[in-house]
């Protein structure tokens, strides 16, 4: 795919006009950077929002964050769902504590070996945090690949002409630029391609069958949460978060009184993920709670 530097320019300016003024926009901090982009996988920004300050206010450095116990990390993510994003992230700030001088590293393969960072993490915090110019693909900007290239992505393909088309020197102006190019232009549903800054260079321009179906990385909708493992965990740990819960009293924590079966299932994935701790007497507790 090839964009026109004036199709780039445009986008740019595009973004200048059109930018959501987040609080982790405010800030080139790579500890700062890298909670807000672990606490906005898969979460949205208006609940991310209230947690990404309370958080930092609580752990505002990776040694803060080390040096807490685990279960205090899992306390502060209540409302943002996946917990084991909180394990990930606390172990995280260990090893940046360990290896990386409380920081995290300037450097993608040091990056990508970091607890619970993969592809699109790694280069936000490079795009972000050390203004690089990488591209950073996420969900929403696979989709907008996708289209302007008129076709289906694969992974590598679309992070390669994702890196070829950042402006040189622009990369945190152009990638903010895109996200909000792709939160408010072109959406999954009901593009607006008449309000398009580069529709000359879009090769689908909403005609069509939408290239971003089946395109790699592009979302094709969450499975059902309501009565899935998914909410009985979240139940799980928020009992948890108030204090230690008896295996006898998890089928009804979890919302499945009837079914002690998949209630123990559950709490025993969470013991396996690194979130619970389960003690000779069959009672459950965050890990370190007591620390």
């Amino acid at each position: 795919m090839v964009l026109a530097a004036e199709q780039r320019a445009a986008l740019l300016a595009w973004g200048e006009r059109h930018r959501r003024d987040l609080l982790w926009r405010r800030t080139r901090d790579p500890w700062a950077i890298l909670v807000s982009e672990v606490m906005l996988q898969q979460t949205q920004i208006a609940r991310v929002i209230p947690r990404y300050t309370a958080f930092l206010q609580e752990f505002p450095t990776a040694f803060d964050c080390a040096a807490a116990p685990v279960a205090e990390a899992i306390r502060a993510w209540d409302g943002l769902g996946y917990n084991r994003r909180a394990v990930h992230l606390h172990r995280c700030a260990q090893v940046l504590v360990e290896r990386h001088g409380g920081s995290p590293p300037h450097d993608l393969p040091a990056l990508l070996k970091l607890p619970g960072v993969g592809p699109y993490t790694a280069r936000a915090v490079l795009a972000f945090a050390f203004e690089d110019d990488v591209g950073v693909v996420d969900t929403n900007v696979g989709r907008v690949l996708a289209r302007w290239s008129g076709r289906r992505l694969g992974a590598a393909e679309a992070q390669a002409t994702a890196d070829a088309i950042v402006p040189p020197g622009a990369g945190w102006l152009w990638n903010q630029a895109l996200f909000d190019f792709a939160a408010g232009v072109c959406t999954r549903r009901r593009p607006r391609c008449a309000q398009c800054p580069v529709r000359p260079s879009c090769r689908w321009q909403g005609q069509g069958h939408d290239p971003a179906e089946g395109s790699a990385g592009v979302s094709g909708g969450q499975s059902r949460f309501e009565g899935s493992d998914r909410q009985g965990r979240g139940r799980l740990v928020a009992a948890l978060r108030r204090g230690p819960l008896p295996r006898s009293e998890a089928a009804a924590a979890a919302g499945w009184p009837e079914d002690p079966a998949r209630a123990a299932r559950v709490l025993a994935g969470l013991e396996d993920d690194g979130m619970v701790v389960v003690d000779d007497e069959g009672t459950a507790t965050l890990p370190d709670a007591g620390r």
